[in-house]
């Protein structure tokens, strides 16, 4: 393992997915979100369809995300 300097200081065993992992947490945030936002609006009331299909596809398209970014950088938990 060599030597990197971020921030001003060594760090030993330093890699690019440590900078990676950054993103994952968003795309991981994003995907709760959107996972919550489904899960609450409909304890609220009845969705429609339309509501429904919606919330799926914005649930979905976090899950791609976080899979292509784990997929490109290889930084999965």
């Amino acid at each position: 393992m060599g030597l990197v300097v971020f921030n001003r200081c060594t760090m030993s065993g330093f890699s690019s997915n440590v900078l990676s992992c950054l993103e994952r947490e968003r795309l991981e945030e994003e995907l709760f979100e959107a996972r919550t936002r489904g899960r609450n609006l409909s304890r609220l009331r009845q969705l429609t369809y339309r509501e429904r299909v919606a919330l799926d596809e914005r649930e979905q398209t976090a899950q791609t995300r976080l899979r292509d970014h784990e997929t490109e950088h290889g930084c999965q938990r």
